[in-house]
């Protein structure tokens, strides 16, 4: 009986079969990690880029002062209508205007004023139009859920509580005169 166990045992040793499960299983969690955080990455990138293109334009009419007086609701809605990658962008993006003096100069708030997705409705924290020859900083926060929350670039993201990152561009201008 103890030869026919070590018999078997030998034979299992020394067979090929499946022997690449132990390398696939070990390997498959990793390729698959590397594909989400390339595919989070992807998007990421493409998210920025949109937003930064679509503050880009709609700065661009606001400085160029075409005769149009923008408010928060317009031009919180031209930048989602160029930016049409961005979902559920008119809920999730929050704008911020600040006139900067250069003369009596004060740092502007490092952090960015973000939709708190946790409340029904967030306030502004601060939107001034300014006048002719006035700096302006215009800051757009968009908040966005990551594709995969157990790929290896979301995990290192910042999100909030109910699990949103945010994107953050920024855009200085003067207002031309009429």
């Amino acid at each position: 009986m103890i030869r026919f166990i070590k018999t078997a045992l030998c034979r299992f040793r020394d067979r090929e079969d499946g022997s690449m499960v132990v390398p696939f299983a070990l390997w498959t969690p990793l390729f698959i990690g590397l594909v989400l955080s390339t595919i989070e990455l992807g998007t990421v990138t493409l998210r920025q880029t949109v937003l930064e293109r679509a503050l880009d334009q709609s700065v661009r009419g606001i400085k160029l002062a075409t005769g149009s007086t923008y408010d928060h609701a317009l031009l919180k809605s031209k930048i989602c209508a160029r930016a049409g990658t961005l979902p559920d962008c008119e809920n999730t993006l929050q704008l911020e205007m600040l006139r900067l003096d250069p003369r009596d100069w004060t740092e502007p708030p490092h952090d960015a004023n973000c939709v708190d997705t946790a409340q029904p409705v967030t306030p502004q924290r601060a939107f001034e139009f300014g006048q002719e020859h006035d700096l302006m900083l215009l800051r757009a926060c968009y908040k966005y859920r990551p594709i995969s929350p157990a790929g290896y670039l979301s995990s290192d993201l910042a999100t909030d509580a109910e699990g949103y990152t945010a994107l953050v561009s920024t855009a200085v201008y003067v207002s031309e005169p009429l």
